[in-house]
């Protein structure tokens, strides 16, 4: 049971959920910034694919490193968050990101790749801790029954904020603030531009009156939580689910640079990363809506309203001709009949998406032209909510251990950091195109766990009865 006591009267926090409402639109936004990174270091610094990739492996590796050690604190010492209230911990989180996005500045003046990725670490371990605190903080500013749609307006604008990144800070770095003779110059204003918001915010922060609260919730000891199979399990689905999203989104400017499939540039091939980042965007608002108890009319047709309005958004900052993208609006079309497949019911959703979003990846190694470009694209919008079906799915059940358990689904972002450096090696010694093989095998797996994982789930209480030594002990 958890326990939030607030020290101030409930009040109108608008002030408050606007900030953090920009919070998760630049924590979204900066995440998909790398997506433009890869291509461009990778350039500058005339790198192979694996060394590439080593920008989300530092980025994400930081996630594992900044969650796995805040989970060991808490078992030994407590929550720290809890002891330093939330709103310091934001401020912190803040301050360890605008950390990160400064260190671009020497990084460009060296022209050092490590420092790159080291600025990359720093602005991880600044977004892992707002991760953290970020949340519980916008649940509290309003009324508990509305908790959940401010938590859902929040991820849509940090979905909005990896759709715009590809075009605004693509736009950033090979147009607006581009030197012919010093392109890794092109990093640094941008990103002192980050840092500085971020500062801003903390500034921000320190003054804006938030309620404070103490999570008073029981911290067990012990590895207990992995004796829920459907949590070990969803440990290694959301590991590979966010593999494979990363490493597609990664590796798909080049991939589109391919001779065989389009042959475009960066500055160009970026402009079609917002219709696989915009995708998730779009599943998101479905899969809410797809889940909700409203009745089927209502809830099909709020569907179809918000998937216009969406493709719309994307398709006037994208800049591409409505004829170029008609393949992504039969890809849309699919999604939506594959949300009436799933009736609903998360764990068959999620088996039915992975079998497609498998299929289209498959398609994608095979084919060739812009009928693979838009197959691999399409896997964005049915990448959309495997981490909610799958984090739901596993954390079902586990009671008492629901903390420890989240924890160790957070600490599986590790995916993020590792999947993307295999396909990179893979890219490196069989060719690119091929090397997508990887994130097929990844929602292989997911295939399996959607459809196994219903009969994987136990509650705390069975577990006591059937084996209550072997818990206890455990639990010590």
């Amino acid at each position: 049971m958890v326990i939030i006591q607030l020290t101030m009267t409930q009040k109108n926090h608008s002030t408050s959920l606007f900030v953090l409402t920009i919070l998760f639109f630049l924590w979204g936004f900066l995440t998909c910034m790398n997506d433009i990174l890869i291509p461009y270091l990778k350039e500058i610094f005339i790198l192979k694919y694996w060394q590439a990739m080593l920008i989300q492996f530092c980025f994400f590796g930081a996630y594992f490193i900044g969650s796995l050690t805040y989970f060991l604190v808490s078992l030994k010492k407590g929550d720290p968050i809890n002891k330093i209230g939330y709103k310091n911990g934001i401020i912190i989180g803040l301050a360890v990101s605008g950390l990160g996005c400064f260190m671009f500045y020497p990084a460009t003046e060296f022209e050092i790749y490590g420092l790159f990725l080291s600025a990359l670490f720093i602005l991880g371990l600044g977004f892992t801790l707002l991760q953290i605190v970020a949340n519980p903080y916008v649940s509290i500013l309003g009324k508990p029954e509305t908790a959940s749609s401010r938590l859902n307006m929040s991820q849509a604008f940090n979905s909005l904020g990896t759709t715009i990144a590809p075009i605004f800070g693509g736009y950033l770095i090979y147009e607006f603030f581009f030197v012919e003779g010093a392109e890794g110059d092109s990093t640094k204003i941008p990103y002192v531009i980050f840092g500085t918001i971020f500062v801003l915010l903390a500034i921000v922060f320190r003054f804006v009156k938030l309620p404070r609260f103490k999570n008073e919730e029981e911290i067990v000891k012990g590895i207990g939580a992995l004796r829920f199979p459907n949590l070990s399990l969803g440990t290694i689905a959301i590991f590979t689910y966010v593999g494979a999203e990363v490493a597609i989104g990664s590796f798909l400017i080049n991939f589109i640079g391919l001779e065989n499939i389009m042959g475009l540039d960066e500055a160009v091939g970026k402009n079609f990363l917002a219709y696989y980042w915009g995708g998730t965007m779009i599943g998101r608002f479905s899969g809410a809506l797809s889940l909700s108890n409203l009745d089927n009319f209502k809830k099909y047709a709020l569907m179809i309203v918000l998937t216009v309005l969406s493709f719309t958004l994307i398709f006037s900052i994208s800049g591409i001709e409505f004829k170029t993208v008609l393949p992504y609006v039969g890809i849309v079309g699919l999604n939506f009949i594959v949300f009436l497949l799933g009736k609903s019911i998360p764990s068959r959703t999620l088996a039915l998406f992975a079998i497609v979003s498998a299929g289209l990846v498959m398609y994608a190694i095979m084919g060739s032209g812009s009928s693979a470009m838009w197959a691999l694209i399409g896997v964005g919008i049915f990448n959309s909510i495997m981490w909610s079906n799958i984090f739901t799915i596993a954390i079902k059940g586990l009671g008492k251990y629901t903390s420890q358990g989240s924890s160790l689904l957070v600490m599986a972002i590790l995916g993020a950091a590792l999947v993307p450096l295999i396909q990179g090696i893979m890219a490196d010694t069989l060719g690119l195109q091929f090397s997508f093989i990887v994130p097929f095998v990844c929602y292989l797996y997911i295939i399996f766990y959607g459809f196994y994982s219903p009969r994987l789930i136990k509650t705390d209480d069975s577990l006591e009865k059937i084996e209550p030594n072997k818990v206890k002990s455990l639990s010590k």
